[in-house]
């Protein structure tokens, strides 16, 4: 089991995610936007995954994951979003710790991708 941030500003995927996560037996935090999640990963108990979209307002996904990647080396990350070159930049920016995932996906594909960075 892992102990996993989610940030994303579509309570839809939040809540797809939520499910798919915590029904695999994940801990599973959500939060609404990067800000909300610096907050949450401020916490005594670090964790393991960050899923997050890139495209959020304030921060996003690739600032929030420099950001605690900065604080915590070995957080695993999983960038998702509806634009491929903002996942190719994404990889460019966090090289080494970052999975992607395009939006939009299915249950296998979240899972498949969790299942390969919590291995």
């Amino acid at each position: 089991m892992a102990r996993i941030l989610l940030a994303d500003d579509d309570a839809m995927v939040r809540d797809l995610f939520e499910r798919v996560l915590s029904g695999s037996g994940h801990d599973v935090r959500i939060a609404q936007d990067g800000q909300e999640a610096l907050g949450l990963a401020g916490s005594a108990v670090p964790f393991d995954v960050l899923v997050t979209d890139v495209n959020m307002p304030g921060i996003d996904g690739i600032q929030l994951a420099k950001i605690l990647v900065a604080r915590q080396p070995d957080l695993r990350i999983l960038l998702m979003s509806g634009f491929p070159e903002q996942l190719q930049r994404g990889k460019a920016e966090l090289a080494g710790h970052v999975e992607t995932l395009t939006k939009p996906c299915s249950i296998a594909d979240i899972r498949t991708k969790i299942n390969a960075l919590t291995a």
